[in-house]
């Protein structure tokens, strides 16, 4: 495993083209485009003001960068980089901004969710849509790019309507689930209870859809009857013999035989899997780490608020917020609990590998913790000075790089294949 030099960076601004070819990390006002082969900078893009959101078009060839106290956004060209647009939404403001999947419209959410305007790059006009649901994420795309569901606030009511994005036109809104054609598919609810749902991620099949709850529970509901075939419960004690339990170690503590790890790679200094910490195999039965939420808070440490599917549609990845030392990966063809992955910090973020099924979880802390179906390990990231590792993210195209970064920093991760037993 080897590492890049460490790069500046500022409020963890930097992303990977979707096609992986180029890197961009944005410093205060300026936006860097790196090669991600050599990482020497192709193009340095000077911005109006300091850079609060930084997002590609979905073929590369754009990229956008939103000042959001100026109401403003301004997109630069990779092939013609004396080619640039400005967008200023002036009195209205701007509280987010993102591309639509054909990489030609901008999207921008004025203050208070007054409105959208879509901005057109090809045809140079803009139109609107009302009545947008103030929320964290109010907008989704199919895979495909045709269609748009925007969540709506209407006369004091919820609903979802379904855009066609060549034109931008409403093709129906119904409240609760619906079909692209307007069938109602099924209302779900986990429990009454006022709370509800936490967390919700398809799998990639689309075979299974994952509702996290406040009751520290995981429901798996299926395509075809869209009713919940599996409850998966987070109970703070392990002592099933077909799980297996990994707690990480640190460096004061002595290795241990029942130590379990991958393979060495080839060339990679010992003391990056030796000497900072390791994971043990814990004996069973185990008593995780759990915290007791705040009732009196108004959003309470509670319940599932991670998921994310492994690419191969094998293996669930969850947090419990409860437990926030924990990562708890379930086989979801047998399922049931595969592995709990104990930390010492509290877990910050994981991410699978686009390719195989791979885990990559950091902790903030100066390592990055990497899983697969054959071991763990705990690296250490050995650069200069204090790396806190706050997020992380593959490749687009998986080979083996992993994307770090701390709260002023960025550096790459290059992974080897590993070994053969």
């Amino acid at each position: 495993m080897n590492f890049s030099e460490v790069f500046k960076l500022s409020n963890q601004l930097c992303r990977f083209s979707p096609k992986g070819k180029y890197l961009a990390s944005c410093v205060q006002y300026r936006l860097v485009i790196r090669d991600v082969g050599t990482l020497q900078i192709l193009q340095l893009y000077t911005c109006l003001d300091q850079i609060q959101h930084v997002e590609w078009s979905s073929d590369s060839m754009f990229i956008l960068c939103a000042m959001y106290k100026r109401g403003m956004v301004q997109v630069w060209s990779l092939e013609q980089p004396d080619w640039h647009c400005k967008i200023d939404e002036g009195s209205a403001g701007l509280v987010s901004s993102c591309w639509s999947p054909d990489g030609r419209h901008i999207l921008n959410t004025t203050e208070f969710h007054l409105r959208i305007t879509l901005w057109s790059l090809s045809a140079k006009s803009v139109s609107y849509i009302k009545f947008p649901k103030a929320c964290q994420k109010g907008t989704a795309f199919t895979k495909d790019g045709r269609h748009m569901a925007l969540a709506e606030r209407r006369d004091c009511k919820d609903y979802i309507s379904i855009f066609v994005c060549n034109d931008w036109r409403l093709l129906r809104y119904k409240v609760l689930l619906y079909s692209l054609d307007g069938r109602l598919l099924s209302s779900y609810s986990a429990y009454e209870w006022s709370l509800g749902i936490k967390s919700v991620v398809w799998s990639p099949s689309s075979q299974f859809l994952a509702v996290g709850s406040y009751d520290e529970k995981v429901r798996i509901l299926n395509h075809v009857t869209w009713k919940p075939i599996k409850e998966l419960s987070h109970s703070a004690t392990i002592s099933n013999p077909k799980t297996v339990v990994y707690q990480e170690v640190d460096k004061c503590q002595t290795a241990v035989p029942s130590q379990l790890t991958f393979p060495p790679h080839r060339g990679a200094p010992s003391s990056l899997f030796a000497v900072h910490s390791k994971y043990e195999l814990a004996v069973l039965p185990v008593s995780l780490r759990t915290i007791k939420p705040d009732a009196d808070r108004a959003n309470p440490e509670l319940g599932i608020g991670m998921l994310a599917f492994s690419p191969d549609n094998r293996y669930l990845a969850t947090k419990n917020d409860n437990m926030p030392y924990c990562v708890w990966i379930w086989d979801i063809q047998k399922m049931r609990l595969s592995v709990v992955l104990e930390q010492t910090s509290a877990v910050r973020s994981f991410h699978w590998d686009p390719v195989q099924p791979r885990l990559a979880i950091c902790t903030g802390n100066s390592r990055v913790y990497l899983w697969s179906p054959s071991g763990c390990v705990s690296v250490h990231v050995p650069v200069e000075g204090n790396f806190s590792v706050l997020s992380l993210s593959w490749h687009p195209l998986g080979e083996d790089s992993l994307l770090l970064l701390s709260k002023d920093h960025l550096c790459l991760c290059y992974l080897e294949a590993e070994e053969e037993r």
